[in-house]
């Protein structure tokens, strides 16, 4: 080994900044590449063996699996124009609802739960969307791992590991936001890539501005699908920042050409991406205009304006008199109408009176009467003077179902111990004392009338000097998952303020609402903060399977997409997740070997030094990627499920194959035979590959018979962890 001064290691080696020699070699070598038929014919047979495993047996089974109950009611309310809430963004949905229009359904099929049979509803296009979009997987890894190692073996052994994950083929095949979303995370780093291996010279050309574009609109696209797309954006940030800080230290390139570059990734990294990402939700929220299940949690002005809602084109009193029928929201973004039902706590839970919630969705248990404190009064007698209800008033609020009143008293709440608990109490509107409550008007002063919709109020109970309180806590089954209401001493808490939204009132004149309704800021902003506040408040569904981080690399333990006669099991090949798991420590001992001697001045024959160059370039690259969409699982408080690391399995599998690749390379460079040697090996290992996914393929396209648990089944042989439950 010749000695030579240390220098820099690791960053120098990003593919766009090698020097402009090698950037000369690659580019011809590109260009080469390109033209060969190894190239091409490599990238059809992988490309047409992706779309044929996935596409078979595409119509199997023919019941709803999983969470194709909500993907594919969503792309039905989507082609129906019905308003619906969901956690994520709406993008892949969609795209569900498009392709289902496009093949023939016609939006009626109900998608009530995972088993029901779909009979005659065209299914199969919706599954085709999410097929068509998780078959391109491998055609972008076999491009990813091109542009990173120039190596076509190396991008064929990235495609491949992706190819034959039984995991990813069970996934595409389904009505799910999964393939949708690692569709776009995929074309983010292959336009990442791709744009910068076009290198300095080659900049500002039509291709490089092509593929800067395309990236900062798969970038908008994968946050559009799912939230955790923020990861790929910080991915294509990390890179594209480091790439710029280089740039600005380069005191070759002219000033002027330095600030083109800020400025065009400027422009297509951050304004082209936020520039889609709002037009997505300006057509999303054009499409759902009509009044659906999803009202109840938005505000009072936003359900103005849905077509069917009974605030769309309403009128009603302005202001709030004694006698009028009201439902109350609470102020908070996601809050639920104040509710009851003739449901009573359970015991041991404060007095066993009648449950009082906050419910998200519009019923007539909603609705309260509300009265002095003192009399009762018949709304529709003409003889009795119309009273209004304005700040400081002391009033009682009668719930019209049951006719009990909404009452406190120092019990402690279900839930939040020191809150006091609420109820109905009382027969026909006759209660005691701690049934009687004042308004208070946020901002308000004496003689100020409360009106619907705009005032924002507190209740406090008269006795105790609590206030009205609702936050997103559940209840548990006893209270049907709805959220509690309580009574809290906190005064100051944002959580107490409620406002009317229904006001009826005969007596008096009516007025328009839509006075109060929202432009389309208002609306996309408080849509984020409900979903938000929906993902991490997700809790698992009965019976559901969920899983811990630690699990996933190991493959502990895989999830059922259908547990019928027809089972379907979602479970990564063992084979790749494992070699996944040993090329990770594999390239980390690699890369510090390759550090060290860099650091120490050693310096390799230059026929293995570009070689060692580009895998530890690419080697960080996708281990970076690795790292940033499976690391923060661990410090999110929602419930997780087994599918969430797909989309890191992307990455580790594409540096099980630059690892493979250059592996093989550098053991077969010592023999004598090494071209020879080197096509045996990798012969042999696709063939195990091979051999892996057809031997665990029952599970993505469907297990009939014994468990694998169970005496005599075919499948006890493939069951390696007692964990796996198919």
């Amino acid at each position: 080994m010749i000695r030579r001064p240390p220098r820099s290691t690791l960053f120098p080696y990003t593919t766009l900044f090698r020097s402009r020699t090698d950037a000369a070699e690659d580019g011809d070598g590109d260009r080469a590449a390109s033209r060969s038929w190894h190239w091409w014919t490599a990238l059809l047979i992988l490309t047409g063996a992706s779309f044929a495993t996935r596409l078979y047996k595409i119509e199997e089974p023919d019941h709803i699996c999983w969470d194709e109950t909500h993907f594919g009611k969503f792309g039905s309310w989507y082609i129906n124009r019905t308003f619906f809430f969901d956690v994520h963004p709406p993008l892949g949905k969609m795209l569900i609802g498009l392709f289902g229009v496009l093949t023939g359904y016609d939006g009626t099929f109900p998608f009530l739960k995972p088993g029901d049979k779909y009979g005659d509803a065209e299914y199969v296009g919706m599954r085709v969307c999410c097929v068509v979009l998780g078959g391109c997987l491998v055609p972008f890894a076999f491009v990813i791992g091109w542009d990173m190692t120039k190596s076509l073996s190396g991008a064929g052994w990235a495609a491949s590991a992706i190819l034959f994950d039984n995991g990813l083929v069970t996934l595409s095949q389904y009505i799910l936001l999964d393939p949708v979303l690692m569709f776009f995370i995929m074309g983010s780093v292959m336009g990442n890539t791709r744009f910068r291996s076009l290198r300095d010279r080659h900049s500002f050309s039509f291709s490089w501005w092509f593929w800067l574009s395309f990236t900062g609109l798969f970038l908008a696209c994968s946050v559009s699908v799912k939230f955790v797309g923020l990861f790929v954006v910080l991915y294509v940030g990390i890179f594209t920042i480091w790439d710029l800080w280089l740039m600005l230290g380069d005191l070759s390139l002219p000033l002027s050409s330095t600030v083109r570059h800020f400025a065009s990734r400027t422009l297509c990294l951050i304004v082209l991406p936020i520039a889609s990402y709002l037009l997505i939700f300006y057509v999303h929220l054009w499409v759902l205009n009509k009044s659906g299940s999803g009202d109840g949690f938005f505000s009072s002005s936003f359900q103005s304006q849905l077509r069917g809602n009974s605030l769309y084109n309403a009128s009603m009193p302005k202001e709030v008199a004694f006698g009028a029928v009201l439902t109350l929201k609470n102020h908070r973004t996601g809050g639920g109408y104040l509710h009851s039902h003739w449901h009573l706590y359970p015991e041991g839970i404060g007095a066993r009176q009648q449950q009082v919630t906050a419910y998200t969705h519009k019923d007539d248990n909603n609705k309260w009467t509300i009265k002095p404190f003192d009399v009762n009064i018949d709304s529709n007698d003409p003889s009795i003077s119309i009273r209004l209800v304005k700040h400081g008033d002391v009033v009682r609020l009668e719930h019209v179902a049951t006719k009990r009143n909404l009452h406190s008293h120092k019990e402690p709440a279900p839930l939040t111990k020191r809150h006091y608990q609420v109820t109905g109490y009382g027969e026909n509107g006759v209660g005691d004392a701690n049934d009687v409550w004042k308004v208070e008007i946020v901002g308000g002063k004496e003689g100020d009338v409360l009106t619907t919709i705009s005032s924002r109020l507190k209740l406090v109970h008269f006795l105790t000097g609590c206030a009205l309180h609702s936050h997103n806590k559940q209840l548990p089954k006893w209270g049907y998952e709805q959220m509690e209401v309580t009574c809290s001493q906190n005064l100051r808490d944002r959580n107490n303020l409620w406002n009317v939204e229904d006001n009826y009132f005969p007596r008096l004149p009516n007025v328009s609402v839509q006075f109060y309704a929202q432009n389309f800021f208002q609306k996309f902003l408080e849509s984020h903060a409900i979903m938000l506040q929906g993902n991490s408040g997700l809790k698992p569904k009965e019976g559901e399977v969920t899983s811990r981080p630690w699990q996933w690399p190991i493959n502990y333990r895989g999830q059922f997409f259908s547990g019928n006669q027809y089972r379907i099991y979602l479970l990564g090949n063992p084979l790749i997740w494992w070699v996944n798991l040993v090329s990770l420590v594999v390239f980390l001992c690699l890369a510090v070997y390759h550090l060290v001697c860099e650091q120490r001045g050693y310096e390799r024959s230059a026929l293995f030094k570009d070689d060692w160059k580009r895998m530890v370039s690419a080697g960080f690259q996708l281990f970076v990627g690795w790292v940033l969409h499976y690391a923060p699982f661990w410090v999110m408080g929602r419930v997780l499920y087994y599918h969430h690391y797909f989309p890191a399995v992307l990455f580790n599998s594409m540096l099980s194959g630059v690892i493979i690749d250059f592996v093989f390379k550098m053991v077969c460079s010592r023999r004598s035979s090494s071209e020879v040697t080197f096509n045996w090996a990798e012969s042999v290992l696709f063939a195990v590959a091979a051999y892996s996914f057809f031997a665990y393929a029952p599970l993505s396209y469907g297990m009939q018979g014994p468990l694998s648990t169970e005496p005599n089944s075919t499948y006890s042989a493939i069951r390696l962890l007692d964990s796996w439950e198919f």
